[in-house]
């Protein structure tokens, strides 16, 4: 599995930091993470986390911003994450 620079670096950043986190959106990094038994999150846990903390009020329009770029965001997830986040 060939990763890019900045999944591999964040990879072995998240190896030699103990107790951390890494977010990784990319399936073949995530894959390679949980082989590796490190915490993941993604770009989408990020926000569902900041509005469960009320750092934010909503994530409709962070998800709505995303959809607007090339990430890819399907109906299902956005589903789980409002429901997650207490918004439907």
């Amino acid at each position: 599995m060939e990763l890019g620079k900045g999944e591999a670096s964040a990879i072995a950043l998240a190896v030699e930091i103990k107790d951390c986190t890494v977010i990784l959106d990319d399936l073949k990094a995530r894959n390679i993470a949980e082989k590796l038994k490190l915490d993941i999150t993604g770009t989408i846990g990020v926000i569902i986390k900041a509005k469960n903390k009320n750092i934010i009020p909503s994530i409709k329009p962070y998800l709505q911003k995303l959809k607007n770029t090339d990430f890819r965001l399907s109906s299902i997830l956005e589903e789980l994450a409002l429901r997650e986040s207490g918004e439907i």
